[in-house]
């Protein structure tokens, strides 16, 4: 998959250059970030200040996702590319896009946030497995959201300072979001009967370490469970009489439903790339209080 990455870029190096000497002055306001979630903060940031694009549409699966030369151009027409700063495929991006766009700002948007390791979900030191350095899914709670929000906003207010009033009146409303929905999370919370949940990727660290919750994954090493680990799963899940089990529309669900059934728990879909993060971080929080 690197390999094609990188042919298309080297393809579309020159279209990049070309268009980079043909920007109006409408694709000079142009900010990119690399997922939904980040476009929604930003989007809340700038106002009508900039246009915000967006290079993984929801839906697509962060770790395999390959890019198309629009979707690379339209990165390649911002002042500022906001990258979520976990994830592998920004590298090669960043990397390619810099060579031809050395004016282009480059933003790491998960400065100040540790990764987090699920300890249910073992990499034996294998770098080529996606989640080898921690989970890449830091937006995922209020607290590792207000650290992205920050760094937006400390990036903003540099780089056009005669807007910076407007900008912390924005980002002052945002935060205030985002501590509305933490309290709605932890009402949800404090009225559930268990704590624990089952999820097929190990996508909800943040919100598990946040609020003192414990997430069981159901892949191992980014590959399907052996009918042998299927079962542990199984045992461990009705030990601990969980009820919850998390489905993504990226990933397989079929030892999701497997697990489900077999420990008469509820699946509940959820969509970490969902633009609407409050409503995604509800929508988690709710599934424990509705067992």
């Amino acid at each position: 998959m690197k390999n094609n990455i990188i042919l298309v870029l080297v393809l579309i190096s020159l279209l990049l250059f070309g268009c980079n000497n043909q920007k109006t002055s409408d694709e000079n306001q142009i900010l990119s970030v690399t997922i939904e979630p980040q476009r929604y903060f930003l989007e809340q940031l700038v106002g009508d200040k900039f246009t915000v694009k967006t290079l993984i549409p929801a839906g697509a699966n962060p770790e395999t996702f390959d890019p198309t030369p629009s979707q690379l151009i339209n990165v390649s027409k911002s002042k500022i590319f906001f990258t979520l700063g976990t994830l592998n495929i920004e590298n090669i991006i960043v990397e390619k896009i810099k060579e031809n766009n050395p004016e282009i700002l480059f933003e790491n948007c998960s400065i100040g946030i540790s990764r987090l390791h699920d300890e249910t979900h073992h990499h034996d030191g294998d770098e080529t497995s996606p989640h080898h350095d921690g989970d890449p899914h830091i937006w995922s709670s209020p607290n590792t959201a207000k650290v992205i929000i920050q760094n937006m906003y400390n990036s903003l207010i540099s780089f056009d300072e005669k807007n910076k009033d407007y900008y912390k009146k924005r980002y002052d409303k945002l935060i205030s979001i985002i501590d509305s929905t933490d309290t709605t999370i932890k009402d949800y919370l404090d009225i559930a009967p268990n704590k624990n949940f089952i999820i097929y990727h190990p996508s909800l660290s943040y919100f598990a370490e946040e609020y003192g919750l414990n997430q069981f994954v159901i892949e191992k090493d980014g590959k399907n469970p052996t009918p042998k680990q299927l079962a542990n799963l199984i045992d461990i899940a009705k030990e601990k009489q969980i009820k919850v089990v998390f489905i993504q529309q990226e990933y397989d669900i079929k030892s999701a439903e497997t697990i489900a059934k077999s420990i008469q728990a509820h699946m509940v879909p959820i969509n970490l790339l969902n633009y609407n993060w409050n409503e995604e971080m509800l929508n988690i929080a709710k599934a424990f209080s509705h067992e």
